[in-house]
């Protein structure tokens, strides 16, 4: 992939020295995962840090003998920079929801870029701390009732990763346990809300495609903000 593709793709390196990136791109190494594959298991070493080139990977993490999804990534996002910055094993799993194709940068390699370029040092701490406050948010909207705590991760997901279409925005087809696990509700709950929110044409689901269709973001946006 070519730099400028690169940096216009992940917002992480958006204005980054082009030499720089051309450096970490040139030891970079293509990955691709069917459906279901585990990308990295938890528990093990942080040796590279990892971006969706395209697909879509959930964040998961075991709870009581059950893998409880904790985030939905797609194209543009990374993951793995955390077990790289401490030094420690991963403390979670991240498995393919879809057809993913990732670039793996070895953490060695990653820690000499940051190093070499402030601008892309101080562009990480700034998103990490975006992630800090979407936690927080998720943790302020715990009380609320489950449709607008739903309505905020459909809202989320298609500022983060959803592509624009002519009628709103579309996202991965996610299975809804992982929705209710993300938002925080029962899976029973996540199931009539979906149902609510396709009956009054705001979403349209298309199974054959995998795909949701946000059709209408800004009564979802209002119902978040409630």
């Amino acid at each position: 992939m070519k730099t400028e593709a690169f940096s216009e793709l992940f917002p992480l390196f958006k204005g980054a020295n082009p030499e720089t990136l051309g450096g970490l791109l040139s030891n970079a190494v293509k990955h691709e995962y069917p459906p279901g594959r585990a990308v990295v298991m938890e528990d093990s070493w942080g040796n590279a840090i990892y971006f969706v080139v395209s697909g879509w990977v959930k964040v998961r993490r075991l709870s009581n003998d059950r893998a409880v999804s904790m985030a939905i990534l797609g194209r543009g996002a990374f993951f793995g920079e955390m077990a790289i910055l401490d030094e420690s094993p991963r403390s979670n799993d991240v498995l393919a929801l879809s057809p993913v194709r990732l670039l793996s940068v070895t953490a060695q390699r990653f820690i000499q870029t940051l190093f070499k370029d402030p601008q892309l040092h101080h562009r990480m701490l700034q998103l990490m701390v975006r992630r800090l406050r979407q936690t927080n948010l998720r943790y302020q909207l715990r009380n609320r009732q489950p449709a607008v705590k739903l309505a905020n991760t459909l809202v989320e997901l298609a500022e983060n990763y959803g592509q624009k279409t002519a009628e709103g925005k579309d996202i991965f087809n996610i299975p809804y346990e992982d929705l209710a696990d993300v938002t925080d509700i029962t899976l029973d709950e996540t199931s009539k809300i979906m149902e609510k929110l396709d009956s009054k044409g705001w979403i349209k689901i298309d199974p054959d495609n995998q795909t949701i269709h946000l059709i209408n973001l800004k009564h979802l946006i209002n119902l978040a903000s409630q």
